[in-house]
């Protein structure tokens, strides 16, 4: 079967993020069918949402045998492994694991939409996802660096020496 490229974002604010974000990066890398190719370097940044925590924020790349929905199902496994609940919205949590592209694929469905519908506005995302894919070409978007520079890095902070095995 051919390897699709994925991309998914990361983000915790709760018990050690940066211990939640380096063992979810390995348990990407650990998924069937499937190997982790890149990591970006993790960001402090503020929430979006309810008083609360920084996160700690970072991308990976993924080459997938699995289709999108598998994929999202064993990202969410992942995340109920990390005790993530689902309670508030934008409420703070152990982990997040956010599909944002799936290949050039376009979904619209209540459990999946892709692109992810928020990243092209969130530099939380758009930053990292930069670090290890600077040309990538977001469907529906345009270019990654367009967005970028439309998304200035409020609030937000790469921490140095983390993760520098990029793609």
């Amino acid at each position: 079967m051919e390897r699709i490229r994925a991309y998914v974002a990361l983000g915790s604010n709760l018990a050690d993020p940066r211990a939640q974000v380096q063992r979810a990066f390995e348990e990407l890398d650990a998924l069937p069918d499937s190997a982790c190719v890149a990591r970006s370097p993790l960001y402090r940044s503020e929430a979006v949402g309810p008083p609360q925590p920084d996160y700690i924020n970072a991308v990976a790349a993924l080459d997938t045998e699995l289709d999108a929905w598998a994929l999202l199902e064993a990202l969410q496994a992942i995340e109920r492994a990390h005790r993530r609940l689902r309670v508030i919205r934008w409420g703070p949590r152990t982990l997040d694991l956010d599909l944002l592209l799936f290949d050039e694929l376009r979904q619209d469905d209540p459990r999946l939409i892709l692109p992810h519908p928020r990243m092209h506005e969130r530099a939380f995302v758009l930053y990292p996802l930069f670090d290890i894919a600077p040309d990538l070409h977001i469907p529906g978007h345009g270019e990654l660096a367009t967005l970028l520079a439309r998304c200035p890095p409020l609030a937000m902070e790469r921490l140095q020496g983390e993760n520098e095995n990029q793609e």
